[in-house]
């Protein structure tokens, strides 16, 4: 509260009036008190408080529904949204008219015939038995090449699915300078054919080791040459079939050539890349050049120094045979990425990218570059197939010691091991269309 209190003043400052003391004096007058308002109004309007909040009420409900029903929707597309889909098209409406009064009796002809035919008169789908046996439907040969003991070293289906070929050379032993070998391929959807009599023969004079149709070209057909060459044929050429090859020089490969992949290219009119892998520790990659012959764009050369000493096979020494490679496999989801096994028994990632240059070779017109970025844990012997998964980064690798290896791209030890034979195992592959099933050829036939 603020009090005010009037006092009187001082004797000591106590002013003198002369003439005048009879009308002041000294007097004790009371203090005034005035009330605070604003303690008051607070007061006043004070409540009490609480952060507590109520209780909430809750309740829980079911959302499933008690009937289902589907139906289907189809939208009916009209004219505007085909010109939508089809920006620019131009429909030739009486070209298509006379086309269709052209083929109209041809039509109707085949129509009838197949009306009055009988030849599905008593059929019923048997649902219940599964037939499970394989049937031989041809048995492919060519005896002149029967006749000098020759042996299939390779066979390819063409893009198609209705031509395949099949080469014939010496995979043991034998006087391989001197003796001649064949392509030859059958179109089994031909009516006459003779499964005795190819439609094709072409001579070669040396082994084919290898033989890949083109991805998308049905008459294109690449092999490998025990003398290290690689040649291009055209099947649809009967004169001379030869269009592509690399010739012996000093690009070419010292060894077999054991594998050769297509590789297609984004280029208009371009048969894209021809690869081939050798013993002799390259990969080259090849390209059309115009005088018909295959120039070298590009190689690889595996040195044993990428190799650890505890993953090699002891009978092989410090050297190319370590190193001399049997197979490769591109990756289908990184372009840059290839697996290749090679003779030392191991399987190795590599990658197009790699800038480590190998020792120079003489003669070699392109720099050879080391690829391995990865050593994958070894086979008991030589690596005579690999296969990467068409669904997953994995591959699949087989050789000598009758095992196949399943390996991730990312770890050096297989995460399974199968023992498949006791006798080599020469070729292993992923199925095209079914993820977890792959094949496996084995020494025993």
């Amino acid at each position: 509260s603020a009090t005010a209190s009037l006092a009187g003043t001082s004797r000591a400052h106590r002013p003198r009036f002369h003439g005048a003391a009879a009308m002041f004096g000294d007097r004790a007058v009371p203090g005034a008190h005035l009330e605070s308002l604003w303690r008051s109004e607070r007061g006043a309007r004070a409540e009490a408080k609480s952060c507590q909040t109520g209780t909430i009420a809750t309740a829980e409900a079911a959302v499933q529904a008690r009937a289902s029903r589907d139906a289907g929707v189809q939208t009916d597309q009209g004219r505007d949204a085909e010109e939508a889909f089809q920006p620019g098209a131009q429909i030739d409406s009486a070209g298509l008219l006379s086309f269709l009064r052209g083929v109209e009796d041809a039509v109707v002809k085949e129509l009838n015939k197949n009306c009055r035919s009988r030849a599905f008169d008593g059929f019923e789908v048997n649902w219940a038995d599964q037939n499970e046996q394989v049937l031989c439907l041809h048995t492919l040969s060519y005896p002149e090449a029967q006749d000098q003991n020759l042996q299939v070293t390779s066979i390819s289906w063409n893009a198609t699915g209705s031509v395949v070929a099949c080469s014939y050379g010496r995979l043991d032993d034998g006087d391989w300078s001197t003796e001649k070998s064949y392509v030859c391929t059958w179109n089994l959807d031909r009516r006459g054919l003779n499964p005795q009599h190819p439609d094709l023969i072409v001579d070669v004079p040396t082994s084919v080791m290898c033989l890949a149709f083109h991805p998308s070209q049905p008459s294109l057909i690449a092999g490998g040459l025990f003398s290290g060459e690689v040649v291009v044929w055209d099947t649809s050429r009967r004169e001379d079939a030869v269009i592509l090859r690399t010739g012996l020089t000093d690009d070419t490969h010292t060894d077999p050539v054991y594998q050769v992949h297509w590789v297609p290219e984004a280029k208009p009119r371009s048969r894209g890349q021809l690869w081939s892998v050798s013993t002799d520790g390259k990969i080259l990659v090849w390209k059309e050049e115009r005088d018909g012959r295959l120039g070298l764009a590009t190689g690889f050369a595996m040195v044993a120094q990428q190799i650890p000493r505890s993953s090699r096979l002891k009978k092989f020494t410090w050297g190319e045979a370590a190193v001399g490679v049997t197979s490769l496999s591109l990756s289908p989801f990184d372009p840059r990425v290839f697996v290749v096994g090679v003779e030392g028994g191991c399987c190795l990632r590599c990658s197009t990218a790699a800038a480590t240059l190998a020792p120079p070779r003489p003669g070699s017109s392109v720099p050879l570059r080391a690829p391995a970025e990865l050593v994958f844990s070894p086979h008991a012997g030589p690596v005579y197939s690999v296969s990467c998964s068409p669904f997953h980064n994995l591959f699949l690798s087989c050789g000598t010691d009758g095992q196949v290896h399943l390996h991730s791209m990312l770890q050096a030890e297989p995460l399974l091991s199968l023992q498949l034979s006791n006798r080599y195992l020469f070729c292993v592959r992923w199925s095209p269309v079914r993820p977890l099933l792959f094949a496996a050829a084995a020494g025993e036939g």
